[in-house]
């Protein structure tokens, strides 16, 4: 076999796209994790067939789906190659999961904190001259919905997250708000992500939520993006383990 393959994964013996959806994230895990790393070239059709005991249409609708994300290069007479990082599609939904789950250093996580702490600024900002009264107590009513949650860990995170989406629909920034989702969904799926949460922590949570509330009152948007990006990078910072 030209290139190992996940042995661990475990793929249900099924029809149709759920089978196809199997091995499309099993290779795309080999290929994140580095156990198939960039210019090799992926095994062939019968040998990936045989291993997930797939048929080769099957493999070559994967491989082409793999392509589509910017992991590999399918080349006649060579196979199909594994493509550098730089090409990946990092907000595809498959590839993102895998990036977190074989994130070992956090750098992944650290880079997602930052594109969110940026987008979920700028939305902050234009939501305090977009909000309407409706939003305004939505969002208040999300704060105390999370004031009388402090015991319950995943409630009150749950509520943190829709307090947010109030806000990034405020701002009438449906992209942003989308690609914040996406990236976010996908962090929350790792306890790395979710860091050691304290009493304290949750405190200052509640104070950073009531300022950013503050100031979209006020219609101060250099304030709200201001107050949303010091929120998101310093929760991060609070709570993201040690390397």
């Amino acid at each position: 076999m030209s290139a190992p393959i996940n042995l661990s994964a475990v793929v249900p013996r099924s029809r149709g796209d759920r089978l196809g959806t199997a091995v499309v994230e099993a290779l795309v895990d080999d290929i994140v994790s580095g156990r198939l790393r960039p210019g090799e070239a992926l095994p062939t059709e019968s040998e990936i067939g045989d291993h997930f005991g797939v048929s080769r249409t099957v493999v070559r609708e994967s491989a082409k789906l793999l392509q589509d994300k910017g992991l590999v290069d399918i080349r006649r007479g060579v196979g199909t190659v594994v493509r550098s990082p730089a090409a990946w599609d990092m907000i595809d939904d498959v590839v993102l999961s895998a990036l977190v789950r074989n994130d070992e250093t956090q750098g992944v996580l650290d880079e997602l904190v930052a594109v969110r702490a940026s987008l979920e600024r700028d939305m902050a900002e234009a939501a305090a001259s977009l909000r309407t009264p409706d939003d305004l107590s939505e969002i208040s009513d999300k704060l105390a919905a999370m004031e009388s949650l402090t015991t319950d860990l995943a409630a009150f995170a749950f509520t943190d997250t829709q307090f947010h989406d109030v806000v990034m629909t405020a701002s009438g920034n449906r992209l942003g708000r989308a690609i914040v989702t996406s990236i976010h969904d996908k962090a929350r799926t790792t306890g790395r992500y979710q860091g050691t949460t304290t009493a304290a922590h949750i405190a200052l949570t509640l104070d950073e939520h009531r300022a950013v509330l503050a100031a979209l009152t006020a219609g101060d948007g250099d304030a709200a993006g201001r107050l949303m990006y010091e929120h998101i990078t310093g929760s991060w910072s609070r709570r993201r383990p040690p390397t």
